[in-house]
């Protein structure tokens, strides 16, 4: 399906019911909005671990604009302000008074700045394996340095500088780093999974050669006020949890989980244990 909002087009889908019905009555189950990460990626990366969870919710993916089957346009557009304002519209869209929100890494800043600017249109929170700030960078830059390949560390560079040529690089680059991102990374898995994935390196580059630089919502996090679940992982490279540990913090009466033995990709190193915390927190 597909949203025509603001200045661009939005891909999304919904998967589960919204109204549950029982013998003898109707409830109504809560909506989630599912935020991707990347950015350069799309909602496939999300989709297959998540799905069980529409018993209990009625889950909206979508891609940001410029990514997966959503419409192209500007690079300079691809920001996480419009990502934040698209994901507003299309709630406007669909008619819903009150989302939650369940972002992963990238997905999880646009979801902590959306709750932090619309307070009154969130119902729950799960930022999942994310930062509030640009300190990840230069953290994530000094790890690979100490303790990346060679090879890691050269396409690497091209994350740093923003500077992805194509499709085929962006995703050479997941797979050279695939071991940094899961501690139970496959090569020939991650390949089937790869397949399903529109890359955009457009996206990355403007993420992290521009606007991630300067990425700090800190200071707007203490206005949270909905529940939130923060879960972070212990081996997470990019995001560690230190950064997990510091946004619980910092908005009031949230609640914090550190998944143990997972990387950054935590869907893939313990989808069981995400599944069963994002589904009691939901509840």
């Amino acid at each position: 399906m597909r949203a025509r909002i603001r200045d661009t087009e939005l891909y999304f889908d919904v998967e589960g019911c919204e109204l549950a019905i029982a013998t003898s009555h109707i409830q109504q189950k809560p909506v989630f909005f599912v935020i991707h990460g990347g950015p350069g990626v799309d909602h496939t990366t999300c989709r297959p671990v998540l799905s069980p969870l529409s018993e209990i919710a009625q889950l909206v993916y979508f891609d940001h604009r410029g990514h997966g089957r959503s419409a192209r346009g500007n690079s300079e557009t691809y920001t996480l302000d419009n990502n934040v304002e698209d994901m507003e519209a299309l709630r406007q869209y669909l008619g819903l008074e009150r989302i939650g929100l369940l972002g992963f890494s990238y997905g999880g800043m646009v979801a902590l700045t959306y709750a932090s600017r619309y307070p009154n249109h969130v119902s729950q929170l799960i930022p999942v394996v994310t930062a509030a700030d640009s300190r990840f960078l230069t953290l994530a830059q000094a790890k690979l340095a100490r303790e990346g390949t060679p090879e890691q560390q050269v396409i690497a560079q091209l994350l740093w500088d923003g500077q992805f040529a194509s499709e085929q690089q962006l995703q050479e680059y997941f797979q050279l780093l695939g071991p940094l991102y899961s501690l139970t990374f496959d090569l020939d898995k991650s390949m089937d999974a790869w397949r399903r994935v529109i890359f955009n390196p457009e996206a990355i580059n403007q993420a992290f050669g521009g606007f991630l630089r300067t990425y700090d919502i800190r200071a707007a996090l203490p206005q949270i006020s909905v529940p939130t679940l923060v879960i972070g992982a212990e081996k997470d490279w990019i995001c560690p949890p230190q950064f997990s540990r510091e946004i619980a913090q910092a908005i009031p009466n949230a609640r914090l989980e550190i998944v143990p033995n997972s990387g950054h990709s935590i869907r893939a190193d313990a989808p069981k244990i995400l599944l069963e915390l994002v589904s009691n927190f939901m509840q």
